[in-house]
């Protein structure tokens, strides 16, 4: 740590990159338990400040995964649903239905993440899913059992399951407040992977993280990947305007596609599902964090993913299909994206995505 440490906090001058196998010693030692806390701020926040490399941020994702419990699922394929884990704060998600809506489709889903962490403290999968009445605590094998024959097809698994020494750093990370190369590459760790296949949607925001996380993606052995720039960096574009994705296939280059939800037959004039004015504030009362009570926030999301499910039309409707229709084109499940719109509306207007749902919150 000592060695790292005077490596990357000397200026702007005099700073050096670590290389990989030093990125990922280093996070290993926090992993570990046996890093001094102050240590470990100055290291993140030296990190951030001169910049992650590509080959830091692989070493610390690296010592993650190995970190972490992952269990492969009795299923050849998964699509591994990664949404920022500090969640949302100027909209309601409904990317936490998006997996049962996936397992309609005959595409074993997961996703995880965690409870509350900042910079952003918003919301969550954890927080709507809790609220939906899903179980939010199984192991990362008791998820991958749901994707398997007699299951759901979709769970989600939280950070405290699948790598506690990360997300007892959550802490700390409150107290950093500013976000670090942790914030980048965890939700990259995926904690179930298929027998033959692991396939990663995630999203992004600034337009030099595409291959950022194409590079990660590779390094965590996802064998496809499709990086959309999505609302607040998560999973689903704007419903209002034309959005890029980035994807790449068999491990190999990403290339870059441009999207326009009007060809999915979506058009709305919201970019996703709207904040309800009558919200309670944060109780912390924290500036730099979310302004809104998230806890309420997601009982309101968790009531709009339902209503969705259940063919209620609006802009939670519209995302899950945007969303399916994403990731059915990726994979080669249709020919268009507007077909796979119409294979994600019949999924959702039948009941099917609905009972899938229910099935993963009654089991």
């Amino acid at each position: 740590m000592r060695e790292c440490i005077q490596k990357v906090a000397t200026g702007p001058e005099y700073s050096k990159d670590l290389s990989l196998d030093e990125a990922r010693a280093a996070m290993g030692v926090i992993l570990s338990g046996q890093a001094d806390p102050v240590q470990t701020a100055i290291l993140l926040i030296a990190l951030r400040m001169k910049r992650e490399t590509d080959e830091e941020n692989r070493g610390v994702l690296r010592a993650i995964i190995e970190a972490a419990d992952i269990a492969t699922a009795p299923v050849d394929e998964v699509v591994d649903v990664a949404d920022p884990y500090d969640g949302y704060t100027r909209g309601l998600p409904a990317s936490p239905f998006l997996p049962a809506v996936l397992a309609a489709l005959e595409l074993p889903a997961v996703s995880h993440g965690l409870d509350a962490v900042g910079p952003k403290f918003g919301i969550t999968h954890r927080k709507v899913l809790k609220a939906a009445g899903v179980p939010v605590d199984l192991s990362p094998a008791e998820a991958a059992a749901r994707l398997g024959d007699g299951g759901p097809g979709w769970a989600y698994v939280d950070q405290r399951a699948w790598c506690p020494a990360l997300h007892d750093l959550v802490p700390l990370r409150a107290t950093m407040v500013k976000r670090t190369v942790l914030t980048t590459v965890e939700v990259l760790a995926g904690p179930v992977r298929g027998r033959k296949a692991t396939h990663l949607l995630t999203g992004y925001v600034h337009k030099a993280y595409p291959p950022v996380y194409a590079s990660l993606a590779r390094e965590a052995g996802f064998d496809s990947a499709l990086i959309v720039r999505g609302v607040e960096g998560g999973i689903i574009p704007s419903l209002q305007q034309p959005a890029k994705v980035w994807y790449y296939h068999d491990r190999g280059e990403e290339q870059a596609l441009d999207i326009d939800p009007a060809d999915l037959g979506i058009r709305r004039d919201t970019r996703a599902v709207p904040l309800p004015s009558d919200l309670p504030p944060a109780p912390q009362g924290d500036s730099i964090a979310a302004t809104i009570d998230s806890d309420a926030a997601a009982a309101v999301a968790a009531d709009n993913g339902l209503a969705a499910l259940a063919g209620e039309d609006g802009p939670a409707r519209d995302e899950l299909v945007y969303g399916a229709a994403l990731v059915l084109h990726h994979l080669g499940r249709a020919a268009s994206l507007r077909e796979a719109a119409d294979m994600a509306r019949r999924v959702i207007d039948s009941g099917a995505a609905r009972e899938r749902f229910e099935a993963g919150r009654n089991t």
